[in-house]
């Protein structure tokens, strides 16, 4: 059962992505939301802090509590696309649709068939178990032109490596 305060808190996660179309996504959002971000390489559990982090500036002090275990997916989507920001400039709000962009959720809008809600979940099973290909593509931070397998790459990294992979001329 959702508390108010905690679909407020989803709400405000959701008001931090730039849709760039008129659709709706809420079934993407809220399974995004529901499902946990488990962190496998090493130091990737400060990316799952960073999400954890939203919480607290989301309450700004309040003395109300959410009752929500481990970082969702969502979550860690918006702490990285504030990440992106800072090292590369542009909107976090921008970003955190580029990051469902490279994810290939961007066209995952409301009502989803069930093969698609399917495959939303392949998609996330996927970016958490890191399935992906080894150049990144299916996770947060596709590369063209990849020096190690990012499977195995700390997100922090994958982010700087994608990020200087844009910059170049």
């Amino acid at each position: 059962m959702t508390t108010q305060l905690e679909q407020e808190y989803f709400e405000w996660l959701v008001s931090q992505i730039r849709i760039t179309s008129n659709r709706t996504y809420v079934y993407l959002f809220e399974r995004m939301h529901d499902l946990e971000f488990v962190w496998t390489v090493p130091n990737d559990d400060n990316r799952v802090q960073d999400g954890l982090d939203l919480r607290h500036e989301f309450l700004d002090g309040a003395r109300r509590r959410l009752r929500i275990d481990g970082a969702s997916i969502l979550e860690v989507l918006i702490a990285l696309s504030r990440r992106v920001e800072f090292t590369a400039g542009g909107d976090a709000t921008v970003w955190a649709w580029r990051l469902l962009k490279n994810l290939r959720l961007s066209k995952m809008s409301d009502p989803l068939t069930g093969s698609e809600a399917d495959h939303v979940d392949e998609i996330l099973d996927s970016l958490v178990w890191r399935t992906y290909q080894r150049n990144g593509e299916g996770g947060f931070f596709p590369l063209k032109h990849p020096l190690e397998d990012q499977t195995k790459v700390e997100i922090w990294y994958q982010m700087n490596a994608y990020v200087m992979e844009m910059q170049k001329p």
